[in-house]
């Protein structure tokens, strides 16, 4: 009975795990699909307002950004459906009596889900941010052209109008390498959490194999004892 819980929780936590790595790369492409999206965005809006090319573009980059987004939410869905077991089993009768390393690992891979499920909500809404601000420019572009080619001529309020215009541009552009710093940032970030699960899961399995052989050793020193007082009476009784 013993071994089958443990092979059960085996299984959730290396389930677990799998989709942990999952959601780690998808993350990664998810945020580089943002990243790319905002600089050509910014590259689009500088080429003349007739290219379709860049409507196709962002077309592409919106479709693949709802594909990936459900890809993300179901890998999250799915991982938490396997922290509830996890939860399930340690609160459940039989459990062996490491009840606390078990909730110590449970514990660990909720911060992880909790981490994903951050990032991703954070990376979606910093894409919807740009996408949004992409369409008002947009709108701001075609209304200048639309002026421009019903006057007939560069007066006062339209050279107004593309100053304004052109400074609107210059703080996207101070937005969009914001953005990009964060983004390099969380993938530095991302990768030293990957290096920190692998020291850990290392010291973990170092502490079991130093369990296990404690166990093993402990029984031979307490029979060690009770035997060592009638030695000393038998070398008293030699003498």
């Amino acid at each position: 009975m013993a071994a089958g819980t443990s092979n059960y929780w085996e299984d959730l936590r290396k389930q677990a795990r799998q989709l942990e790595n999952e959601l780690d790369l998808k993350l990664v492409s998810f945020s580089k699909l943002c990243t790319s999206y905002s600089h050509s965005s910014a590259r689009d809006g500088r080429r003349d307002s007739s290219d379709t090319t860049p409507l196709l573009n962002g077309s592409n980059q919106d479709r693949m950004f709802e594909t990936m987004a459900i890809e993300i939410e179901q890998l999250l869905a799915r991982l938490t459906g396997v922290n509830d077991k996890m939860a399930e089993y340690t609160n459940s009768a039989g459990v062996p009596s490491l009840n606390a390393a078990l909730m110590h690992t449970l514990q660990r891979h909720r911060d992880i889900l909790q981490d994903y499920t951050h990032e991703f909500h954070k990376t979606k809404a910093n894409f919807m941010a740009v996408r949004e601000r992409e369409n008002l420019m947009g709108s701001v572009r075609k209304d200048i052209e639309s002026y421009k080619s019903g006057s007939g001529v560069n007066n006062r309020r339209t050279e107004l109008f593309l100053k304004e215009h052109d400074h609107l541009r210059n703080s996207d552009r101070l937005i969009e390498e914001t953005i990009s710093i964060a983004m390099a940032t969380k993938e530095n970030m991302t990768s030293q959490r990957g290096m920190l699960k692998s020291i850990q899961s290392k010291m973990n399995t170092l502490a079991s194999i130093l369990f296990e052989s404690l166990k093993s050793v402990l029984p031979i020193v307490q029979n060690s004892l009770i035997h060592f007082p009638t030695i000393s009476c038998l070398l008293m009784q030699c003498k």
